[in-house]
């Protein structure tokens, strides 16, 4: 009876001592909210977080946030060593930095999900997920060049260096020259998806181009910067300026008209971050591996579909 008792004792054991470790404790590692966009990452990846953790009351979500990829990286290692998670959801703060730091804990079994900034090796990821690049990159170009009947001068601005800006960049200028080759784009600056950095890129085409008709600012803080920039040197020649990824002061600019150089916009959310986590939830939970590729579409706003995607209480 003593043996039975003790072996039923061990057998408990055994099964709570598996349960723990099956148990699914997912670590969300994204930017510090430097500028809208990642603002809105960091709200819709802490409204996952509830959401899982009551929907899947076995699961944990630790997020993190970080300033830069030196701090990313140390802080993914950590959430292995201390936190002791077996899925990774990771917006890395640059392709190339984090690449090998994301290797290394797939390597120790942890299951990655990478969301936007794709990665310089796909290897290093068991799943991605992400808005359209190439289709943002697509549909801007088509928009700019109809806009400006197939010719005229545009500048760009990009992002940072990373997967996601190449892809958004060639995409552009491949549609560019297909469908509209009497545009020409004058120069090409990497404004960190940032209002300030771009104010100063803006200023330097402006200084040195004295004809501009459009502005292609990848990112809807950055365009705000550009918009700033024409503002205080008063120039009449541009005759519009595109962002991207839904930032609701733009969103309200194109329902209201406000704006004569903001007519348009194009869609790359940053809730995307929380349809990565409930992926991973709901899949890791069940023990099943996500899809390799999830892209969700990018779309252009106009004043006739722009209520759609209005979020006045989203902090981007």
């Amino acid at each position: 009876m003593r043996l039975t008792r003790l072996l039923t004792v061990s057998a408990l054991l055994t099964v709570s001592t598996a349960l723990a470790q099956t148990k699914t404790v997912i670590g969300v590692s994204i930017p510090a909210a430097d500028h809208g966009w990642t603002a809105g990452v960091v709200y819709h990846a802490n409204e996952a977080k509830k959401a899982v953790e009551k929907m899947y009351p076995g699961a944990q979500v630790i997020v993190k946030t970080a300033k830069d990829a030196n701090e990313q990286a140390n802080q993914i290692q950590d959430m292995v060593t201390v936190n002791k998670i077996n899925t990774l959801v990771i917006l890395p703060q640059e392709s190339a930095p984090l690449t090998a730091p994301v290797a290394a804990v797939k390597r120790q079994g942890v299951y990655t999900v990478v969301v936007d900034r794709g990665l310089t090796n796909a290897a290093a990821q068991d799943a991605y997920v992400a808005g359209d690049n190439k289709g943002f990159g697509k549909v801007s170009a088509q928009f700019l060049g109809k806009q400006l009947g197939g010719k005229g001068n545009v500048v760009v601005l990009r992002g940072i260096p990373t997967v996601v800006d190449n892809q958004r960049v060639d995409a552009f200028e491949a549609a560019m020259k297909a469908g509209y080759p009497g545009v020409r784009i004058l120069d090409k600056k990497f404004g960190n998806w940032n209002r300030d950095d771009a104010f100063k890129v803006m200023q330097d085409y402006l200084t040195r181009f004295p004809k501009i008709d459009a502005v292609w600012a990848a990112d809807d803080d950055m365009a705000v910067g550009v918009l700033k920039a024409i503002q205080q040197a008063g120039r009449k020649d541009i005759r519009v300026v595109l962002g991207g990824a839904g930032m609701k002061e733009m969103i309200k600019k194109v329902m209201d008209g406000s704006d004569k150089l903001i007519t348009a916009d194009v869609t790359y959310p940053p809730s995307m971050i929380a349809d990565a986590i409930m992926l991973a939830a709901k899949n890791r939970t069940a023990g099943k591996a996500l899809p390799k590729s999830t892209i969700i579409p990018s779309v252009l706003v106009t004043k006739g579909n722009a209520s759609k995607f209005y979020f006045p209480n989203s902090p981007f």
